[in-house]
């Protein structure tokens, strides 16, 4: 006859782990944003949340903007973390398109006044089909326009003005002289390392 295997005994990991707050940085107000588990609060380090604005601000009209954060450094029980980038949602991107306009993107790596660098990606729709030499023309128009106001501000500023629209909207009031736009939106942004 068989002999019958031993069975080997299942160490419980959980038993060993224990949690950790996590909280935003502080151009964000140092809230909790949530908790995770771990073994060694280094295995935290690096490890990515993602949030969305009504989440942060409770404002519903935010809803469709993700901010993403990356754990940085881990004090007694609380995970703090720093900004890597924001986007928005693909379906509030869709909404905004419609038959007869044209979707122009424009994209630029931009360097902040304290020597940061972040890659903007803009959005703009036009009230009408716009030609493609239009098209070109505007998006070289937008990427100087986020050189330049990038260069002025901090990166605090600038990570400020692009996720609450006050960029979309200084960019709409200065290329809506070229073309005229039905909107324009900062739809991601990601911190260059």
């Amino acid at each position: 006859m068989a002999k019958a295997k031993a069975r080997r005994r299942v160490r419980d990991t959980w038993k060993e782990k224990s949690w950790y707050t996590i909280k935003t940085p502080v151009e964000f107000g140092d809230k909790e944003i949530g908790e995770t588990p771990s073994r060694d609060p280094d295995f935290l380090i690096g490890r990515g949340v993602e949030v969305t604005m009504r989440e942060l601000t409770g404002d519903f009209s935010k809803q469709y903007i993700k901010l993403k954060f990356e754990v940085d450094g881990v004090a007694g029980n609380v995970a703090n973390t720093k900004f890597t980038g924001h986007k928005t949602t693909t379906d509030y991107v869709r909404s905004m398109i419609r038959r007869g306009t044209s979707r122009i993107d424009a994209s630029a790596v931009v360097k902040t006044k304290d020597d940061h660098k972040l890659k903007l990606h803009v959005l703009a729709v036009t009230t009408r089909r716009a030609k493609s030499s239009q098209q070109k023309y505007m998006r070289e128009v937008i990427q100087d326009l986020l050189k330049d106001v990038a260069s002025e501000k901090s990166f605090e500023d600038v990570i400020e003005s692009s996720v609450n629209g006050k960029l979309a909207s200084e960019i709409y009031h200065r290329a809506k002289k070229i073309y005229p736009l039905k909107r324009v939106e900062v739809i991601k942004s990601k911190v260059v390392k």
